[in-house]
């Protein structure tokens, strides 16, 4: 089970939080069998989804990022509620290219650097927010901290880190999200810069071991702060045959139809979490009735 941590400074003017999201990417590894490029993209995605989940108003609001770049991993999609459980998919789940000039995995050239990261807040309103900036690096932590400052004027730092073994199982997944808040001065930012500068790649300090609590106190080194929250976090997919047979009478009576008179169940697999659904000849007659 992963945690998030999360941190207020004294004085109100630092927000920060942790996560350990190294058994939740485990399991979308083992679910959507990603190619090592693609974990690590995915990977940090769905870090960033689940510490932005938490700083939502209500447990029960939920937030999607999705990234559509011109890579050869095809659109990214990241879902979290207000606790922090993430699920997500990929478009091409398998891709293979060059290491980087650093010799890492090629985040960037897998997600590419031409297109859009979208934001999308449900929070029980009719209509949910969304807002979207043009994707600048494709290395996801630069693109989130640059969504904070474009879209909603908050100055943020993003660190996001995903380590793959050779034989593609996850070795260790984490980040940090920080945020200078109302009020906060040059010292503050001087403060938080140097920390910053001082920090080694998020992936050294989870190839470390260090827990978010030991990753909060060097991102925060020399602010006086209290943690506001522990909770665990987890890969976790709220599908159901129910659901599942609601977006089926939403597609209405004409396509329930065509399905009845090939005289044959059906299977409907979920994108996130690979569970498949059947559905009898019977059963879709049902729908079709209840359909418009």
């Amino acid at each position: 089970m992963g945690k998030i941590v999360r941190t207020l400074s004294k004085d109100g003017l630092v927000l920060c939080c942790a996560v350990d999201s190294t058994d939740a990417i485990s399991r979308m590894e083992q679910i959507h069998k990603t190619s090592a490029v693609v974990t690590a993209a995915e990977g940090r995605l769905l870090t960033a989804a689940s510490i932005i989940g938490t700083m939502l108003k209500s447990t029960k609001d939920s937030v999607t990022l999705r990234m559509e770049g011109n890579g050869p991993a095809g659109m990214l999609i990241a879902v979290s509620d207000g606790t922090g459980n993430v699920k997500g998919y990929v478009g091409n789940p398998v891709v293979e290219i060059p290491l980087n000039r650093q010799g890492k995995l090629d985040v960037a050239g897998a997600v590419g650097n031409d297109g859009f990261l979208y934001v999308i807040k449900d929070m029980g309103m009719k209509e949910p927010y969304i807002g979207q900036v043009p994707i600048i690096s494709g290395e996801i932590a630069e693109d989130i901290t640059n969504y904070y400052a474009t879209s909603e004027q908050i100055p943020t730092v993003c660190g996001l880190g995903v380590l793959v073994n050779p034989d593609l199982s996850v070795s260790a997944a984490g980040g940090y999200l920080l945020q200078l808040l109302p009020g906060a001065g040059e010292e503050t930012i001087s403060r938080v810069e140097e920390n910053i500068k001082k920090l080694p790649p998020v992936s050294t300090m989870i190839r470390q071991g260090m827990t978010p609590e030991q990753l909060l106190e060097r991102v925060l080194d020399g602010f006086d702060v209290e943690i506001t929250d522990r909770m665990p976090c987890s890969f976790t997919c709220n599908c159901s045959k129910e659901r599942v047979e609601k977006a089926l009478i939403s597609i209405g009576k004409k396509e329930l139809q065509e399905m009845i008179d090939e005289d044959k169940p059906i299977e409907v697999n979920c994108h996130f979490c690979g569970k498949t659904y059947k559905f009898d000849v019977d059963e879709l007659k049902k729908m079709e009735k209840k359909s418009r």
